[in-house]
């Protein structure tokens, strides 16, 4: 049972609420307020809200909108509009929507565990997939015991149905605000460098945030906690430990069942135990983060990078070997080091500090300086599946979806400014061509400049003008992800679909105009008398190849196409006088590219072969017995128990020959 422990804090500073009163009453001039169907609707400066004008249009738009995005950035629905707008509501079933509300679910977290267990509150975000908080408990840890305690805490705030409030603040403020919490005060030092930051008040709940957030708890209307762990402040081991409790919510509780019954179908597709039972691959402790791929993953794993080495070659990418090990003044020229030195593997080297690459483009980078370039060359695609090293932190590693060692279909592409649409067009139907094949389902997303960004503002509206043109002309629907770019330049990022409905970021377009300006990278004009800077383009497919194989085997739930399957044929002799005839027939489609098996366990039946073989998702069993070897002939069946008949060995051979080359998704029914 959880004790009641409010901590030694500060209160809401007395005459906060008198100035969020002053400024309601301040209501300025009137304002147009222009709405997505381009409908404009008048309001007031200062009074008028994204709430009052939903409600306006219907009550169920404004009850089932948990943000607004007011001039493209996301936006309190009870914050007041100061000037004229394009205003859009934010739902639940957008990825926005989602963050938003699951960021204020965290906020409701928060606050539980600040009432109930004296917690200093560390960290609080939304994730892909809900929501988790990061706190302090001194001397003590948060036991799965009380798991239930906290989900009925959390509830608890639910009820009371607690406004968020927004505020700006004071940096001097904010220090007052947060003396009773040293992690928070470090958070204010490092990251705070304007004179004003904005703070959230839920009920006794005060927290340094950003928002927005929804309107009130009571709209998280179903919410679990899941789970607990314990963590280290800023994922560094010699700092405090603290104690991570995870979460989930939405806003009816049918959502909240839709979603645990798919979640016991995730757990039956976990890429961890697919791994096991296919014996794809294993990690071991004394390498975390790096996996150990053993012959049937390495299959799939070859096979893909196999698929993506074939569609270079159709578009004229040549593929590159590149250094693992480079001396830190390349991630400073490159501006990596003071962005993501923290994720480097770093080591001293006589008296230099060297460290393992985590991305391929600075040495690419070196690859197209080493000798003059012409525009004859233009545009160049390199392609490299160099192995990348990232310094994870421990608590993150999650299976093949979050590695310390991994591969990707890294590509960069320099090409002249005029260039640049086409191969960005170029980009796009490759990942295309790509997800067909997967059978994904995907969608697109324009993340602009963020905060830390490098470079000119005007060269970054240069840059994101093209990414915009590219993907109007591409004629699928794409969202705009305003701040979310990397910080060398703005992106198209894509998300798939899965068969369980999940999305997953994998694919990326990346262009960059701030790193041949710091490699000073040029090349000869066309009439030659000039020199010119190149346009850099970052892209990935697959992305990572480890995490595109764990999305694939959920994706697939083992029953892999015969393309990329780790178990493609079995053969099963009837009895032992056949077997030399299924051992010949085995090493005939190994020899072939296939992964074949046979199965002379002489203690089974035949039945109990074929049932076993099917189970394992072996796409075809080829049975064989005297009449098949007189005949030189195999029987054919399917893992989904299609009987295709006894057919001549090498026909057989072929026809999978064929099926295999084209990557079909239903071969099984089409031999």
């Amino acid at each position: 049972m959880l004790t009641k422990r409010v901590p030694s804090r500060p209160s809401w500073p007395s005459g906060w609420d008198e100035q969020c009163a002053d400024r309601a009453q301040k209501a300025g001039g009137p304002i147009r307020i222009s709405l997505p169907d381009g409908q404009q609707v008048e309001g007031e400066s200062l009074r008028t809200t994204p709430y009052q004008v939903a409600s306006q249009i219907s009550q169920g738009l404004a009850e089932g909108a948990v943000a607004a995005r007011v001039n493209g950035a996301l936006y309190d629905l009870d914050r007041p509009l100061e000037s004229n707008a394009t205003l859009e509501f934010v739902g639940f079933d957008s990825p926005e929507g989602q963050a938003v509300f699951w960021h204020s679910s965290a906020h409701v977290l928060g606050a539980a565990a600040e009432r109930f267990y004296g917690a200093l509150l560390c960290h609080g975000p939304s994730t892909e997939n809900g929501f988790f908080h990061d706190m302090y408990l001194s001397g003590r840890a948060v036991l799965g015991s009380e798991l239930p305690a906290v989900q009925e805490a959390c509830q608890s705030v639910v009820r009371e149905q607690l406004p968020f409030q927004r505020l700006e603040v004071s940096r001097q403020d904010l220090l007052e605000l947060f003396k009773y919490n040293r992690f928070k005060l470090q958070v204010i030092e490092e990251k705070v460098k304007s004179p004003t930051a904005t703070v959230y008040r839920c009920g006794a709940l005060i927290d340094l945030c950003r928002g927005p957030h929804v309107r009130h708890t009571g709209q998280i209307r179903a919410l679990r906690i899941l789970k607990n762990s314990s963590v280290f402040w800023k994922g560094n081991p010699a700092l405090e430990s603290l104690q991570r409790v995870y979460g989930i919510s939405f806003p009816s509780p049918l959502q909240l069942e839709e979603w645990e019954r798919l979640q016991e179908e995730a757990a039956t597709r976990d890429h961890r135990r697919i791994g096991q039972e296919q014996e794809l691959f294993f990690f071991h402790e004394l390498s975390p983060g790096s996996c150990f791929f053993l012959p049937r993953g390495a299959h799939v794993y070859n096979t893909l990078i196999d698929f993506i080495k074939s569609e270079y070659r159709k578009r004229g990418f040549s593929e590159v070997v590149t250094p693992n090990i480079y001396n830190a003044k390349l991630w400073e020229l490159s501006g990596h080091w003071q962005h993501y030195s923290e994720n480097m593997f770093c080591f001293p080297v006589e008296n230099d500090t060297f460290a393992l690459k985590p991305m391929n483009c600075p040495g690419h980078c070196l690859m197209f300086a080493h000798r003059p370039r012409s525009w004859r060359e233009l545009p160049l695609r390199l392609a490299d599946f160099g192995v990348l090293h990232r310094n994870e932190p421990s608590g993150t590693l999650t299976g093949l979806t979050r590695v310390r060692r991994f591969q990707q279909d890294d590509a960069h592409i320099f090409c002249t400014l005029g260039q640049l649409e086409g191969e960005i067009s170029g980009c796009l139907d490759f990942l295309q061509a790509v997800y067909s094949v997967f059978g994904f389902s995907f969608r697109f997303y324009l993340a602009t400049r963020p905060e830390g960004f490098l470079g000119d503002p005007c060269v970054w509206e240069q840059a994101e003008q093209p990414l915009e043109k590219s993907l109007n002309d591409f004629g699928q629907p794409w969202e705009l992800n305003p701040g979310d770019g990397a910080f060398y330049g703005p992106k198209i990022d894509i998300q798939i679909k899965d068969a369980l409905g999940r999305y997953h970021q994998c694919a990326t377009i990346q262009l960059d105009f701030q790193m041949p300006i710091r490699f000073d990278l040029t090349y000869s004009s066309k009439d030659g008398s000039t020199r010119e800077r190149p346009v850099m383009i970052h892209r990935a497919v697959l992305g990572s190849v480890e995490r595109m194989l764990a999305v694939l085997a959920e994706n697939y739930g083992r029953k892999w196409p015969l393309w990329l399957s780790p178990c493609q044929v079995m053969v099963i002799p009837v009895g032992p006088d056949t077997e030399a005839y299924a051992q010949e027939v085995r090493e005939t489609f190994r020899q072939a590219g296939f992964m074949a098996d046979a199965d002379t366990d002489w203690g089974t039946t035949l039945s109990r072969k074929i049932r076993k073989a099917q189970l394992a998702q072996y796409n075809f069993q080829l049975v064989v017995g005297r009449k098949e070897l007189s005949r030189r002939t195999v029987s054919v069946r399917t893992r989904d128990s299609r009987q295709h008949g006894e057919r001549g060995l090498q026909e057989v051979l072929h026809r999978l020959q064929e099926l295999r080359d084209a990557r079909l998704r239903n071969a099984e029914e089409l031999l």
